[in-house]
């Protein structure tokens, strides 16, 4: 059964940005899809992200994770730490980053040395969503995750963060329910 996974960034909850109309979408379409509330959200920290989610999601072929801003980086720790014999279908993250972007709130997320090879072997195919002009993740850290994981990179023009600071518009996110259904 197709099923999605769809993780808010720091600070940000199920009802925060386009979550909820991506999450209402697929379930329109017959998907199984959970939207958490990740614990602890204004410190991310991938222990409890994993903890929290492989206690209560199972992964299989035909999973997809779709993870904003620390959402995203918490896809590499879930991945890292799924069983051996699961492939999911798709990881797709939008404003994902590489470190903690010189804040001590971030630094629970990188507790671990990601394993790059091991992460990508994990998924089907990983998609990436940068902008050009994001206040917080620069595009180098898309370049650099889409190095690291043989990524389909698709940066988008003046887009900010992906979220609401930019304006209704990320109530909705279009592309990456296309991207999610293809």
């Amino acid at each position: 059964m197709n099923n999605a996974l769809i993780l808010h960034g720091t600070g940000g909850n199920h009802n925060s940005n386009w979550f909820p109309w991506i999450h209402r979408e697929l379930k329109n379409l017959g998907w199984e899809v959970w939207t958490p509330d990740l614990p602890g959200a204004d410190a991310p920290d991938i222990r409890k992200y994993n903890d929290f989610i492989l206690g209560k999601w199972k992964f299989n072929k035909d999973s997809v994770i779709v993870g904003h801003s620390s959402g995203a980086v918490a896809i590499l720790g879930l991945l890292q730490a799924i069983p051996k014999n699961v492939v999911i279908n798709k990881a797709i993250l939008v404003a994902g980053f590489t470190d903690d972007l010189g804040s001590k709130s971030l630094s629970g997320l990188f507790r671990y040395k990601f394993d790059w090879k091991k992460i990508k072997s994990k998924a089907s195919k990983f998609i990436l969503y940068h902008s050009d002009d994001d206040p917080y993740v620069k595009l180098d850290y898309g370049r650099k995750l889409e190095k690291s994981l043989d990524a389909e990179l698709i940066i988008l023009k003046n887009q900010g963060h992906f979220n609401l600071e930019k304006g209704p518009v990320y109530q909705r996110f279009p592309e990456v329910l296309e991207k999610i259904l293809a």
